[in-house]
């Protein structure tokens, strides 16, 4: 029940947890097989001899920035097809064009179609998030922003996800609600105004870093004020987070943070307002898949 542990170093390598991983792997699997087994290949392989090995390729359908590949190695491990049958033709964070093979896999057909599925899954949705993160990345490059993805995650697949953000050239916030403070609209009205939520959040949590959001240039003062490190601007308008940017460059070390209303066409525009991040959640809630498919060579 423990990945080969040369699956187990490109997790590791990745920052991917094994562990979690193979959880993962193991239920889309279980879904996979939970209606009995897979049929189709066992009806189309059964003539074949029982030696019989098949190769193919994963093949991107589209151009695009591949991440993933340590996840789908797990898939075939899982498969009980050995890492030294597959092998890598690209490395996560490329760029990929259409018709460019990804992956090589030589395997018995059974072991190889019937993991074909959860692995494209995987394959293409984390390629899907990387790509859509290159793109914003892209089109702040030269202003000093950083785009950065948010919790709005898709239950048990965000450390995927937020890898996969990593892959496209962006930068992960905070993984869960322990490891950062994050104050916002319904944490200052439960502590009484932005000073008070403030206050209370460093007497509880002093050694966690802290985020307060912001709504009005008088909030961005308040805050500042208090010595927050890193502010984040709600639904802000381009003159107003200019005016909030001269405001932060008083206190050293402040940083701000732009959310809400962001596109990729205006991405260039907000990043020049001189904020340090820009936050996208849809980078990891709505990034369209990467299409990319398993092509079987002659055998």
């Amino acid at each position: 029940m423990s990945l080969n542990s040369a699956v187990t170093d490109r997790l590791l390598a990745a920052g991917l947890d094994p562990d979690d991983t193979e959880r993962l792997v193991r239920e889309a699997l279980a879904e996979d097989f939970r209606y009995g087994p897979d049929v189709t290949t066992s009806a189309t392989t059964a003539a074949l001899r029982p030696d019989t090995t098949v190769t193919a390729n994963v093949v991107a359908r589209q151009p695009g920035v591949l991440a993933g590949l340590p996840v789908a190695l797990a898939v075939l491990d899982v498969m009980g097809i050995s890492l030294d049958a597959a092998t890598p033709l690209a490395t996560d964070g490329d760029r990929i064009n259409a018709g460019q093979a990804v992956i090589r896999v030589s395997a018995p057909p059974a072991s190889l179609l019937s993991a074909e599925p959860s692995l494209l899954n995987f394959l293409t949705h984390l390629s899907g998030i990387a790509t859509a993160t290159r793109a914003w990345a892209d089109a702040v490059t030269g202003t000093g922003a950083v785009v950065r993805d948010t919790r709005k995650t898709m239950p048990g697949l965000r450390l995927l996800q937020k890898y996969a953000v990593r892959c496209g050239g962006g930068a992960n916030h905070r993984f869960g609600l322990g490891d950062a403070a994050l104050i916002k609209d319904n944490h200052v009205v439960a502590a009484g105004g932005i000073t008070a939520a403030i206050r209370a959040v460093r007497e509880a949590a002093p050694d966690l870093p802290m985020e307060v959001e912001c709504d009005t240039l008088a909030q961005v003062s308040e805050a500042l004020a208090e010595g927050v490190g890193l502010i984040l601007l709600d639904n802000m308008d381009l003159a107003d987070m200019r005016t909030a940017v001269t405001l932060a460059r008083r206190y050293p070390g402040a940083g701000l943070e732009a959310s809400g209303g962001l596109q990729l066409a205006n991405a260039r525009a907000v990043a020049e307002t001189g904020v340090d991040f820009l936050s996208v959640g849809s980078l990891t809630h709505s990034s369209p898949a990467l299409d990319l498919g398993i092509d079987l060579l002659d055998r």
